[in-house]
């Protein structure tokens, strides 16, 4: 077992499914504890954060911020995996949408938002993925769940053909189906329509930039630079407020006991997760004041000398 905790940015590339990823980056740096912060499809490259040592007890937090992803919906054709992997469903000419209609209708999908989960996705229905039943040629109901779109800017929209593309930039909340998007997208429009292509421009607060390749991590673990790619865990929560515990109640923070509010500064919010340290700058974890209560108490406690 290595001795590495951190959060590394990956670059993942074509046909490699985010378990795949995680395998590799195992092989490479001999550690278990790896997790990644949220499924890419095999098709699809982009920014895919991985939780190394450690750092894997705040997955669940990286998850929950919100993703960008570049899409090209092409418009007059539609797929059973909802993207250009699967079998045509249906060609139809949609050559008759403009660049208003389509720019109209893309926009006005940002909001709260019902969307129905793919038949090739993830998700488990009755202990089995759908993709599994998908593969034995089963098409079961699913259940509409709601998803946020929060922002969508047009790139590029490609007319004068049958088949008509847009490409745009999508920040979204996590369970988003951008290939569910684009279909409805087009269903909206009275055309039929399929994702074309995909690629995940932020995750966990990462941009492409900062991603890292397989090759430059072989290169870092052979040349021993390694643990400078990796961001630590109060880094990469750098979103949560960050409070300061005055030096009579620090030792609290490491045994578990409640800590009261006047030892803390600035005063956190009733249910808002922080980053608690002490007056010397030491990262002790992740703490809440729960509702109801006055007292600031661990949710993952993070040893300075782990």
């Amino acid at each position: 077992m290595s001795n590495y905790h951190g959060v590394l940015p990956v670059w993942k590339p074509e046909d490699w499914t985010s378990h795949d990823v995680v395998a590799k980056v195992r092989r490479l740096i001999w550690e278990k504890r790896i997790g990644h912060t949220g499924t890419l499809d095999p098709k699809v490259v982009g920014v895919l954060p991985l939780c190394i040592g450690k750092a894997t007890r705040i997955v669940e937090y990286l998850q929950e911020m919100p993703k960008q992803y570049e899409a090209t919906l092409r418009f007059g054709v539609s797929t059973d995996t909802e993207d250009l992997s699967g079998e045509v469903l249906e060609r139809s000419d949609a050559s008759h949408l403009t660049e208003e209609m389509i720019r109209e209708t893309i926009l006005s999908f940002i909001g709260d938002i019902e969307q129905v989960p793919p038949m090739y996705s993830a998700v488990k229905v009755d202990g089995k993925r759908l993709y599994d039943l998908a593969r034995e040629g089963k098409t079961v109901e699913r259940k509409a769940r709601q998803v946020t779109i929060h922002n969508i800017d047009l790139l590029d929209i490609q007319l004068g053909t049958s088949e008509p593309e847009v490409r745009f930039l999508v920040e979204c909340s996590k369970g988003t189906y951008i290939r569910t998007l684009c279909v409805d997208i087009g269903r909206k429009l009275g055309v039929p329509s399929t994702m074309a292509k995909l690629m995940r421009t932020v995750s966990a607060g990462f941009v492409p930039s900062q991603c890292v390749t397989f090759d430059q991590i072989e290169q870092a673990v052979a040349d021993g630079t390694f643990e400078t790619m990796l961001l630590s865990v109060e880094d990469a929560i750098s979103d949560m407020p960050r409070i300061q515990v005055s030096e009579k109640f620090a030792h609290y923070a490491l045994t578990g006991r409640s800590i009261p509010l006047h030892a803390l500064q600035p005063k956190p919010l009733t249910n808002g997760t922080i980053r608690l340290y002490d007056e010397q700058g030491t990262f002790y974890g992740i703490f809440q004041v729960p509702q109801g209560q006055s007292v600031l108490r661990p949710v993952k406690v993070f040893l300075p000398n782990e």
